[in-house]
């Protein structure tokens, strides 16, 4: 079998990641960008067929090889006979599934040829799953966790820019900012105000000033000048939880 891991032997952890990753790129080609022709290949009225990745980022349906034991181990077999039988979909999910194990068996299998030791093989495993899986991929999982990672991430920036407007003292959930009160004070508020010179207001477009009063929607998280908003220090007091007038009508709105 050309490109099958019979030309090299990967002896050191970097070696095998790199045939790893490069395997999988040849089965996700399969199973994403040439799913076409991956399909025809796949044809229920031949014998026990495979799917093949290779370092070389290819791919390759093939039958098994005939030698027992193998080189190497064997990916599922038969993948072909469940095309006609179910969705397309979940075909794909399911060969995608076992193409993981397929390529976690031929990692470690070199792992256990060249004795890597158990520090070696974490360190393996950390990186292949640091990756998303073939089946990640296939089923859209994979975009789906980096939006949610990245929703995480800017939420918790987000969140922590604006712990960090918050007035000093205050034990009010609200978000505002109000000009300072002393000379104290004076050297903080100028630190602050480098800090977030690049605020713009959500309202006017005006940058951010430490002499005056500020205030953050909780929903979209904008910032404005509370003149432009309508809202004074004394009654940002009472506020649990603002929204700002774009976010108010959106709230009315049948």
């Amino acid at each position: 079998m050309e490109g099958g891991g019979t030309q090299y032997n990967p002896r050191t952890v970097e070696e095998v990641f790199r045939d790893f990753k490069g395997r999988r790129a040849g089965m996700i080609k399969a199973l994403t960008t040439d799913v076409e022709e991956f399909y025809q290949q796949c044809d229920p009225e031949k014998e026990n067929l495979c799917l093949y990745g290779f370092p070389s980022e290819q791919w390759e349906v093939n039958l098994p090889a005939e030698e027992v034991p193998p080189e190497l181990p064997e990916p599922a077999l038969g993948i072909n006979f469940a095309r006609d039988g179910m969705q397309e979909k979940d075909w794909l999910s399911l060969v995608a599934v076992h193409s993981d194990a397929w390529l976690l068996a031929v990692a470690f299998y070199f792992g256990a040829r060249f004795g890597f030791d158990k520090a070696d093989r974490k360190r393996l495993f950390n990186m292949i799953n640091d990756l998303p899986t073939i089946f990640e991929v296939v089923t859209g999982a994979a975009k789906k966790q980096s939006k949610e990672k990245a929703a995480v991430s800017n939420h918790s920036s987000n969140k922590s820019k604006s712990n960090s407007k918050v007035q000093r003292g205050s034990e009010s959930q609200t978000k505002y900012l109000k000009p300072p009160q002393t000379q104290e004070d004076e050297g903080l508020d100028e630190e602050e105000e480098d800090e977030h010179g690049e605020t713009l207001c959500g309202a006017c477009g005006e940058n951010y000033a430490s002499d005056e009063f500020w205030i953050c929607c909780d929903i979209c998280e904008k910032w404005f000048h509370g003149k432009c908003v309508k809202i004074t220090p004394a009654r940002a007091e009472h506020i649990k939880q603002y929204k700002c007038p774009s976010c108010s009508n959106k709230r009315a709105r049948p």
